[in-house]
This record gives C-alpha cells, sequence and structure tokens, in this order.
C-alpha cells in the first residue's frame, strides 16, 4: 500500500441509513482516537447534510466530503487511492459493489462492507483476490452483523481450545464447532433490498458454488438439533455466516487438523423455530419469480430504517462450541440491535482495524475478518459493546501432548 494517503478511512455511502449510522459512531469515536476521515457519495449536498448533524456530538473531528459514483469509474479510482481504508455501505453489493472492490485491490486499498451474498463474494475472489494479494489490499466482505459474531466468536473458541489441549494434540485434532445465533431487531431497505436480491440468485449461487476437493474444511450437515449447552434448539441457517468461518480456515490454516463448521439458528422453543423457518421459506419462494420479486422489494424502499426506540431493543446473541481432544470451549459473543445499531460499530471499528493497527495478520486478498484482522478485532468490538465470554468443559482427559 502506498505509504501516504490523504485519509485513513473513507465512508462511501453515508447518506444512506446505515451508512448514516456508520459516520455518527465514527464522530464519537474520532473523540477518542485520532484518524483523518471522510464521507464520500453522490450528492455533496446531502453529505454536507449529514456532516451538519454529526457537529452536534461534542468534540467530534468535522470528515471532508468527496463526491463519488459507482458508475463513474475515475471518480472510484480517486476515491480509492485517496484512503487506507473504505467502508461502503452501498448496495445490494452484487448491483453495486464490484466497481470499487477493483478500484481497491488494484490501488492497494483496504475495503470493507457488510454484504450477506454469497455469490457477490464469490465473484470478487475469483476476480480480484490476486490482484489484492499483489497490491496488499485487505478485501474484507461481511464485516457486520454477518459475519463479524461468527467469525470472531469462532476464533477466540478455537483459541482457548488450542490453549487447552495444547499445540501439538490440536494440530493433530479434528476440530469441531456449532454457531448457533439468536436476536431481534428491525431491518431497513436496503437489508431487505439486498436479501430479496440474494435470494432471488440462489439457485443459481448452488450451482456455482467452489469446491475444495481434498481440503480439510468440511461443513457440519446435522440439520436439527437441541445443543444443550446453548438450552437452545438449533436449525441449519444457510447464510452467508457459515461460508465465512470456514473459509477463515483456509486462509488462516491454524484451525486443526481438519475443522468442521456448521451454523445455526437458535430458538429455546422449537415451535417456533419452525414457525419462522417457514416464513423465510414462503419469502424465498417469492423472490424467485419477477412479479413476486418485485413485490417484495416494492415493500420497503431503500433508505428507511427502524427508529432509534425500535434499534434500542434489538439484542444479538452469538452462541459457539468448539470440540477437540476431549475439551469443549463454549463462547458467546452478544450485543444490542445487530441489524443497524451495532453492525454499523463493528464495520466502523473494522475500517479503523484495518486502517491504523500494526499487529494484524500477514494475509492479503479478498478475505475475512478473522484472517484479515484476528484478534487486533477483539479490544475494538469489546469498545464498541459487545460482550465476549468463553468457558472450558472438560469432557475426558486429552492425549498427551
Amino acid at each position: 500500500m502506498a505509504a501516504a494517503r490523504r485519509f485513513d478511512v473513507v465512508v462511501f455511502g453515508a447518506t444512506g441509513f446505515t451508512g448514516g449510522l456508520v459516520a455518527e459512531y465514527l464522530a464519537k469515536v474520532s473523540v477518542l482516537e485520532k484518524f483523518r476521515w471522510a464521507l464520500a457519495g453522490r450528492s455533496t449536498a446531502k453529505l454536507d447534510a449529514v456532516r451538519a448533524r454529526l457537529a452536534a456530538i461534542p468534540g467530534a473531528v468535522s470528515p471532508e466530503l468527496l463526491a463519488a459514483d459507482v458508475n463513474d469509474a475515475a471518480s472510484i479510482a480517486a476515491l480509492a487511492a485517496t484512503t487506507t481504508t473504505v467502508i461502503t455501505t452501498v448496495g445490494p453489493y452484487a448491483l453495486f459493489g464490484e466497481p470499487l472492490v477493483r478500484a481497491c485491490a488494484e490501488s492497494g486499498t483496504h475495503y470493507v462492507d457488510l454484504t450477506g451474498e454469497p455469490q457477490f463474494v464469490h465473484r470478487m475472489r475469483e476476480q480480484y483476490d490476486a490482484v489484492a494479494r499483489r497490491t496488499g489490499a485487505r478485501i474484507v466482505n461481511s464485516c457486520g452483523f454477518e459475519s463479524i459474531p461468527p467469525d470472531i466468536t469462532v476464533l477466540l473458541a478455537l483459541k482457548e481450545l488450542r490453549r487447552r489441549v495444547g499445540d501439538r494434540v490440536f494440530e493433530a485434532c479434528d476440530v469441531v464447532v456449532k454457531g448457533g445465533v439468536e436476536g431481534g431487531g428491525g431491518f431497513s431497505g436496503g437489508t431487505w433490498h439486498s436479501a430479496v436480491e440474494a435470494m432471488s440468485r440462489t439457485r443459481e449461487w448452488w450451482g456455482q458454488r467452489p469446491a475444495h476437493p481434498g481440503d480439510n474444511v468440511h461443513a457440519v450437515k446435522t440439520p436439527f438439533f437441541r445443543e444443550n449447552n446453548w438450552q437452545r434448539w438449533a436449525m441449519l441457517m444457510p447464510t452467508i455466516d457459515p461460508e465465512v468461518v470456514r473459509h477463515s480456515a483456509r486462509v488462516r490454516g491454524d484451525y486443526g487438523h481438519t475443522f468442521s463448521y456448521g451454523h445455526y439458528l437458535v430458538m429455546q422453543n422449537p415451535l417456533a423455530l419452525a414457525g419462522l423457518a417457514a416464513g423465510v421459506g414462503g419469502i424465498f419462494t417469492l423472490a424467485q419469480f419477477g412479479p413476486t420479486k418485485r413485490w417484495l422489494l416494492s415493500r420497503r424502499a431503500p433508505g428507511e430504517g427502524p427508529t432509534p426506540e425500535q434499534r434500542a431493543k434489538g439484542w444479538f446473541n452469538m452462541h459457539v462450541t468448539a470440540s477437540a481432544g476431549g475439551i469443549t470451549v463454549v463462547a458467546k459473543m452478544s450485543g444490542g440491535d445487530p441489524g443497524y445499531g451495532d453492525t454499523a460499530k463493528m464495520m466502523a471499528e473494522a475500517g479503523l482495524c484495518l486502517a491504523l493497527d500494526a499487529k494484524l495478520p500477514a494475509a492479503a486478498g479478498v478475505i475475512t475478518p478473522a484472517s484479515a484482522m484476528g484478534e487486533a478485532l477483539v479490544p475494538r468490538l469489546e469498545r464498541a459493546g459487545l460482550r465476549l465470554e468463553v468457558k472450558t468443559l472438560r469432557l475426558r482427559e486429552p492425549a498427551s501432548a
């Protein structure tokens, strides 16, 4: 990456709902931590309105403004070249994300988004991973509720598991990890549009999913069970999260001799869990056909989102169990509003981590939170109010190290 950049962090899409929350959080943090930052988007008039709103935060450092449009390649290239890290909330990413990924990969600029669209991530990895590795750019997708909680909680659970069983045993073990997520909160129009677009492309994705023949990373496929360590019923959750965690294992290479991961939606009531699954299945079916997809998209407009009062009631728990060598580690990350309040904080702290923190993993390319930032992200998440806890259950004596 070039030694001198004008900004440490630029928020692209700051006039949108989630982008505005990211900007607000960065403004608050600028009172505590020194960094140079800017807001970017198509309309400098709208950006100026966001900046005026941020000026009400006592002591906040005022951001500069940059005009940039995904349909203007020159402006996107200029944006990427002027900063160490770009945080982008401009989605759906399958429609609007590639120009900025390409510009960041080519200019050696770190990149953070909140996509939950596996097709987009896979395509960006195929097209720009080698370019980003050559320039040193870390292109880090899914830095919100999808998928920092599972990716970082699994990383911490495995760190404790390795400590308990010892390095030699851990490296020879078949490590099995299950993650279960629960929560409540509203969603914005932008997220709704991204989710419907992703669902509409799922059949195409299943035909294109990358194969990894002969590698040591696998999926846990148990569809439905009760996990006593969580005191919850669990049902497989086909989101981008398990793809992210398993790709972290491939990039990092330190998740055991073999690594298996399954990702689940969890609830205390199995009937409620089944009812939620049926509702999501209905939306998925409607997203497959043009007329019903357009009807779904019309239900919420981009830029709309839950009120502060609704966000204040949001919450989530990310449960993880990791087992190897006769030991099971149970870890949990907890937070507030998953879709917006905490997603904005996670994105902001991820962007700052990539821009400012010196002790990061060496990996570059189109990678994941755990492989791009690893444990360096943990104190930043804790500063943002997320809570992390880890405990160990001894099942039997592990083999001698």
